[in-house]
């Protein structure tokens, strides 16, 4: 949004210098992208009057003009002048002896043999535009040896706004004025729009089809109007600060009212509407050829100004090229409607060009101002270009409501940490222009039709602070009591794990959650939670386990010529649970491969084994005891792979990846991998003191056979629930298989010590321990004895 400040300062003049309304605007919210002069610092440019033109003696390219620079005789200049549009009767700008202009001085010279005293002015010259064909022409009732600065308003500066989607309201000069008076406290001048009385009775029928997208719609003839004559200085200066060039006097005002008030208007040329007018949905296959050039093949869901047969402009977005207002156009019918912004949205990007008209339908315009702007703009077309004024049409249907708001006093001075009187709140919201009311603390409040952004509370109290200004509010540092945090000696931190295995000579990892469904599939799950919109084709699926990453680095790796490799990783899982729904779960991987311990002289090579990885997750388990036991797992080798046990809790498992899945990832040796529930090895067991023994221990040794089948773990637990007191530790100390032994029997030999804090234990206290052991083993393994030795 691009305006000018002298246009601005009409209807609001606040003691702002230039810099200080600019930085007012964007503390306030609306930011001032740039600030920049119409024109650069001269002066000694006066306005001129050139009397004659005659041919340069000596160069056909120049010609010498005597020009008259003010109102006595004496104020006859002699110039010469090369720009090709120059000749008698002209009013133009025109530089004097001593002028300094940009880049340039006017000093009193020859050319070509021929005084010249001074410099007829084109626009470029002046630094009021970047082109110019020739000199800057003015109108004929422009006062001669009038200082130009002051006749052309070049004390001026143009504003440009970036302006938020949700602030359309300022999308015009009008919308700004109000901002800066609700600021600056200043009192606003607006427009005094008074309805033209209509003269004809001509009309046109309007028929609105589409009531949901255009509940306001409402026009007028005018007969009789001169296209051809010129715009006014002051129009076409404002315009151009804006941005928009001159076409012709319709256009223009059309154009005026637009940046004037915000409200976008269309003139149809008359001559060119078959019956009456008709507000629709366009129909299949229906074609328009648009103002700029464009013929666009029209969609049901495109919104048409149309007669009794054929589409006329596509509403709210751009007008036709048929029904356009062109040169010797007498009669128009002027447009001025509401269309909802949700029928206007996304209609331009899918065309590929914009407009000012929809750059402001799309964000919501001012519906309780569109007569007033049909009728500012009949008063400027009568007042140029003359005319008669037919009699308005106006079809009104359901408008966007505006229902009140309530907003809390204390909800405000919570919200922007300022206790804000009352009666300043007040003073605040008819700043703004909003009606409202209060009681018991509550204001309820109104928004203005043109401020579709105001919803809820929050919006208001965001007014509020806009207005009481943001710099104003003051700024407290945040406080809060520092204090030790609770740290649970009976969890472990992830942290912990990283470091223990970092100290194992592992390095850490990180890889995307996202992950190839092959991987997935030869890791055991075969219905991964699948991606909607995956980042790349090979990142289709979640990970519900980290090996397949770990696997890839393996690889990566590997390519890269390292023979010996230990990579770890932590991070999230997803699986499925039994309603079907994603679940999340945290888990701590390693993988291994390649030699057991860097190459050395001190040590043999040999190739990392379970054992290895067993002794690793022993390190990260802490002083929690493991238990592993035989597991099948459709990626690990089926005689080398196992359950991980805390307690009874299984919390993972080990193991050798599967030959079959070797081959396929091209690994010539094997690779060992575990992986852990992190939420399982989080607890820990605290250290419980007991009495030290000060009379020394007994130990025994107990020989069993048993059946193959038969678990050393069960064994020992079902040996220390049996136990008595004086019985301090079960051990397993060796296991035998082969000769001497009969098939499917193992012969286990376990270490017991027995001791008492009270005295020296005898040997029948210890044989009566030792053979409550015994039968514990015999009765419920059927276990037989082998020996027994003290």
């Amino acid at each position: 949004m691009k305006f000018s400040e002298n246009w601005l300062r009409t209807f609001v003049n606040p003691l702002y210098t230039r810099e200080q309304l600019a930085h007012a605007l964007t503390m306030a919210g609306i930011e001032v992208e740039n600030v920049e002069s119409v024109a650069s610092a001269f002066e000694k440019v006066v306005v001129a009057e050139v009397l004659s033109v005659d041919k340069h003696p000596s160069a056909d390219r120049l010609k010498v003009c005597a020009v008259k620079v003010g109102d006595h005789q004496d104020d006859v200049l002699q110039i010469v002048c090369g720009a090709p549009n120059v000749s008698s009767g002209q009013k133009v700008p025109c530089a004097l002896v001593g002028a300094t202009l940009p880049g340039i001085t006017i000093k009193k010279t020859q050319l070509r043999g021929v005084d010249s005293a001074g410099m007829l002015c084109s626009a470029k010259e002046l630094g009021i535009s970047d082109v110019a064909d020739g000199l800057l022409l003015l109108p004929q009732d422009a006062p001669v040896g009038t200082d130009f600065r002051r006749y052309y308003e070049l004390d001026d500066s143009i504003f440009t706004l970036s302006l938020t989607p949700n602030r359309a309201d300022c999308l015009g000069v009008l919308g700004v004025a109000r901002e800066v008076s609700a600021i600056s406290a200043t009192p606003l001048h607006p427009l005094r729009i008074d309805p033209v009385s209509h003269e004809i009775d001509d009309t046109l029928d309007v028929r609105i089809r589409a009531i949901d997208a255009c509940p306001l719609y409402s026009g007028r003839i005018i007969r009789n109007i001169d296209t051809d004559v010129s715009t006014p200085l002051w129009l076409t200066q404002r315009l151009e600060r804006s941005g928009i060039r001159s076409i012709n006097a319709v256009v223009d005002i059309t154009n005026y009212v637009l940046l004037e008030t915000g409200q976008p208007m269309h003139a149809f040329n008359l001559a060119a509407i078959t019956g009456a007018i008709q507000v629709r949905y366009a129909s299949s296959q229906e074609k328009l050829l648009l103002l700029n050039g464009t013929e666009i093949e029209l969609t049901e869901d495109m919104l048409v100004i149309a007669d009794d047969y054929k589409p006329l402009a596509l509403a709210g977005i751009m007008g036709g090229f048929e029904s356009g207002v062109i040169p010797g156009t007498t009669d128009i019918f002027l447009e001025s409607a509401f269309f909802e912004p949700a029928v206007i949205s996304g209609k331009s990007f899918r065309l590929g060009f914009s407009s000012d008209s929809a750059y402001r339908f799309e964000r919501g315009v001012d519906f309780e101002a569109t007569r007033a702007a049909l009728e500012r703009a009949t008063y400027l077309i009568q007042s140029i270009c003359g005319g008669k004024v037919g009699a308005v049409t106006e079809m009104k249907h359901q408008l966007p409501l505006r229902l009140p708001i309530n907003v809390r006093i204390s909800r405000i001075q919570r919200v922007l940490g300022v206790d804000i009187p009352q009666q300043h709140i007040g003073d605040y919201f008819k700043r703004l222009g909003m009606a409202f009311s209060v009681q018991s603390g509550i204001f309820e409040v109104v928004p203005p039709a043109y401020r579709f952004d105001l919803a809820i509370e929050e919006d208001l109290i965001e007014e509020l602070a806009r207005i009481y200004g943001y710099d104003q509010i003051p700024a407290h540092f945040p406080r809060a009591g520092l204090m030790m945090l609770p740290a649970s000696e009976k969890l472990r931190s992830p942290i912990n794990f990283k470091e223990k295995l970092v100290n194992r000579d592992f390095q850490e990892v990180i890889n995307y959650a996202f992950v190839n469904a092959e991987w997935e599939r030869d890791l055991g799950n075969d219905d991964p939670i699948t991606l909607k919109n995956p980042i790349a084709s090979q990142m289709n699926v979640m990970r519900s386990t980290l090996i397949g990453g770990l696997l890839s680095n393996l690889q990566f790796n590997l390519n890269r010529k390292q023979t010996r490799v230990r990579l770890f990783e932590i991070g999230g899982c997803f699986v499925k649970d039994k309603k079907n729904e994603a679940k999340q779960i945290e888990r701590i991987a390693g993988i291994s491969y390649g030699d057991a311990v860097v190459e050395q002289w001190g040590l043999p090579a040999r190739n990392i084994d379970f054992y290895d990885i067993k002794a690793d997750v022993e390190v990260l388990c802490g002083s929690s005891a493991i238990r592993c036991e035989r597991f099948s797992h459709p990626a690990l080798h089926p005689g080398k792979s196992a359950q991980v046990y805390i307690d009874d809790r299984a919390v993972g498992w080990i193991g050798e990846l599967h030959p079959h899945l070797q081959s396929k990832y091209g690994l010539q040796k094997n690779v060992v991998l575990f992986e852990l529930s992190v939420e399982e090895l989080l607890p820990k067991s605290l250290p419980v003191a007991r009495e030290l023994s000060k009379f020394p221990p007994v130990r025994r040794d107990i020989a069993i056979v048993v059946d193959n089948e038969v678990s050393v773990h069960s064994l020992l637990t079902s040996m220390h629930e049996g136990r008595s007191a004086i019985v301090t530790d079960i051990s397993l100390f060796d296991l035998y298989r082969g000769k001497g032994m009969e098939n499917n029997k193992k012969s286990l030999a376990f270490r017991v010590l027995l001791q008492d804090t009270e005295k020296t234990l005898t040997d029948e206290e210890a044989d009566f321990a030792v053979l409550s052991l015994i039968k514990i083993l015999e009765d419920k393994f059927g276990a037989i004895l082998r020996n027994r030795s003290s």
